[in-house]
């Protein structure tokens, strides 16, 4: 997933920039009705170009098989989550990595995170056991902060990049959703995380107990992470879009994935917290999560998505993992429409997807597409280059 930062605010200087968010995004309201174009249009975007800057084949680490005191070296792969601190960038290699923590067909049972710069000149990289699918920046101490796990027997860690301290911390509890966690963000002061799987130790998903979000605490001392639920898998949204809009529906998520927090220059839901679950095709929007009550909203897409991307700057780049590839590549061109969402596009897992998979043309292989937030319709971005199937991303700008 990326890099989640709202800066260190309080509530009334929160409150502010959101008034101010406000403002901006009533003058682009009014700017689209004088125009005629609805609220979140998608609007035509150029071919933009494709260069890989860095692929796990050319890395390697050191593991240990259970049981035996030999080290054995093997290259890297299935990079997914990316984050940046700074000039940096940071991933996440699963290495073939269970999702409940299991060992590879070699027998490694190590994800790595390995940090580099935008031109891809790799800089350091740590291994942490289990499988890594969460990896952010924390903005208010700087450390990075991964999860492993997302399917269960999960927990985290966190690294600091300039002196390579590496802290484990187990979960206060055994996690209410039977599952794992996943993404992570920040939140005005809150770490968020995704509740992921749910059900695969208990009953099936949904369950109104079942938790779809943490707000997450950490105790150095104890190396504890203790959690609290943000809001359940069937709690109360108003529906974004479609035959419902506007009114209460009750969720029912199966696959809380992916999650990041909606930049300002985004037209629809500034400030927002959202929660993508992948299988169900559906985002949730969540205002105010630092609050005693929150408000949530959902929208509906027309496939199953990955992460989230805004542009916040006409210049800039998109950086993605593509984990069937083993690269980590770059996108650019010549400019980009600013606050607009580019989703990594997974057909493959949708609730609805066949069991052999890719099966075109209805559930191709992953693409990079543009998300249209007020209707949900996700549209192909034109690229050139080498082949990309974006999982995790990140946008960056110049």
């Amino acid at each position: 997933m990326m890099m989640h930062a709202c800066g260190s605010k309080s509530i009334p200087g929160r409150a502010a920039q959101m008034l101010t968010a406000l403002g901006a995004v009533t003058a682009v309201l009014l700017a689209m009705v004088v125009s005629g174009a609805p609220a979140g249009a998608a609007t035509a975007t150029p071919t933009y170009q494709v260069t890989q800057i860095l692929s796990g084949k050319s890395l390697h680490h050191w593991y240990y098989k259970a049981g035996s005191s030999k080290r054995h070296s093997e290259t890297l792969a299935d990079p997914d989550d990316i984050t940046r601190i700074g000039g940096y960038l940071f991933t996440g290699f699963q290495n073939g990595v269970g999702p409940q923590g299991q060992a590879s067909p070699d027998g490694n049972r190590d994800s790595t995170i390995v940090q580099f710069t935008l031109s891809g000149r790799v800089v350091n990289q740590w291994d942490l056991v289990g499988k890594c699918d969460g990896v952010t920046a924390d903005p208010y101490t700087g450390l990075l902060v991964a999860t492993v796990n997302e399917d269960a027997h999960s927990s985290l860690y966190t690294i600091d990049p300039f002196n390579s301290h590496v802290v484990h911390y187990a979960y206060n509890k055994p996690l209410p959703h039977n599952g794992g966690t996943d993404a992570i963000s920040f939140d005005n002061g809150l770490m968020l995380i995704s509740a992921s799987a749910p059900g695969t130790a208990g009953a099936a998903a949904p369950e109104p107990y079942y938790p779809a979000v943490y707000v997450t605490t950490l105790n150095p001392a104890t190396r504890v992470a203790t959690v609290h639920a943000l809001f359940y898998d069937e709690s109360h949204a108003t529906a974004a879009n479609g035959p419902h809009a506007g009114h209460p529906v009750k969720l029912g998520l199966t696959d809380p994935d992916s999650n990041e927090v909606v930049p300002y220059s985004s037209a629809r839901f500034p400030g927002y917290f959202m929660l993508t679950s992948q299988g169900d095709q559906e985002q949730i929007y969540v205002y105010a999560p630092y609050a005693r009550h929150q408000h949530l909203w959902v929208l509906k897409l027309s496939q199953s998505v990955d992460d989230t991307a805004w542009a916040t700057n006409w210049q800039g780049a998109l950086y993605a993992a593509d984990t069937s590839g083993d690269t980590i590549d770059e996108v650019s061109g010549p400019s980009w429409p600013l606050g607009s969402a580019f989703v990594a596009v997974t057909p493959c897992d949708s609730n609805s997807a066949p069991a052999t998979c890719p099966a075109p043309p209805k559930y191709p292989a992953n693409y990079l597409g543009r998300l249209n937030m007020s209707t949900g319709q996700i549209t192909p971005v034109s690229l050139r280059g080498p082949r990309l199937e974006p999982q995790g991303m990140i946008f960056v700008p110049f």
